[in-house]
């Protein structure tokens, strides 16, 4: 008797797809990928045995045998193991861009980004240095905003001199709101994150605890940290000493908020459009 339906539609591997259109991916960490049939999307944090793990954005781990079926950048691919034994080449910067090799940084533009302290600066430049450097943009620190409309002014922002500014905690009805609210420059780009601190941009599940405290009104926040957490919060260097410790758990973008990650592409894009 003939067979009616034809060919099994279960038979072969029916992740692949038709006519060749899967190109192979070497796994890396911190590579973004997505399982459309479940809709799962995180980021590679290892792989041994035929099978990958991956990170969602809340820490959640779910384990996939490699091999096709995976979108990277919209793209049906297929997972496979590096051929190197050695490190693997860098692919990815941090920020998640195609890694660019034997280019030189660009002398510095006149345009600028500024963010409010020095932590903000080291995880800016933890993340997105590589792009920074290649693009030619130079990201100073400002110790506060009070004074933003006056900093504004000296800088003298126009055409080919643009200025990104970010702000900590830039929510409706807040102090940093109505100062940001000055600024009304066209080529002056203000735009900022929730957090108190740029301490809280960092997910929770990369630093190892399980959420950023809340810190009563009228306290110091970071030192309000330390002493919810147990760890010595006697001065500046203690406070210093934690965020070392913090920052050194931040490997890529996918360690960061995505309220803070849509932030700084935005500035980046801000200054380098001239």
């Amino acid at each position: 008797m003939a067979d009616r339906y034809g060919n099994d539609v279960l038979a072969g591997d029916w992740r692949k797809p038709k006519n060749g259109r899967t190109v192979n991916v070497e796994l890396e960490k911190g590579l973004v990928v997505e399982e459309p049939s479940s809709g799962f999307v995180g980021a590679v944090v290892r792989w041994e045995h035929g099978v990958v793990d991956l990170e969602d954005r809340h820490g959640k781990i779910r384990t996939y045998p490699m091999g096709p079926g995976f979108w990277v950048d919209g793209k049906p691919v297929s997972l496979v193991a590096p051929k190197k034994a050695g490190p693997a080449k860098k692919t990815r910067t941090a920020s998640g861009s195609v890694a660019v090799d034997n280019v030189r940084a660009k002398v510095a533009r006149a345009s600028r980004i500024y963010v409010e302290g020095r932590h903000d600066a080291e995880l800016v430049e933890r993340v997105w240095g590589d792009d920074l450097r290649i693009e030619g943009v130079v990201v100073e620190y400002l110790e506060g905003i009070d004074d933003l409309p006056g900093i504004v002014n000296r800088f003298q922002p126009g055409p080919g001199r643009r200025l990104g500014v970010l702000v900590d905690h830039l929510v409706e009805g807040s102090k940093e709101s109505k100062i940001a609210a000055q600024v009304t420059n066209r080529h002056v780009l203000v735009v900022g994150h929730p957090f108190i601190d740029i301490w809280e941009a960092v997910k929770p599940s990369s630093v190892g605890i399980a959420a950023w405290p809340r810190i009563p009104h009228g306290e110091e926040w970071k030192k309000g940290v330390l002493r919810t957490f147990g760890w010595p919060a006697t001065d500046q260097a203690d406070v210093a000493a934690a965020w070392k410790h913090i920052l050194s758990k931040v490997k890529s973008y996918a360690d960061l908020e995505p309220e803070l990650l849509g932030r700084v592409e935005e500035l980046i894009d801000f200054v380098t459009q001239d």
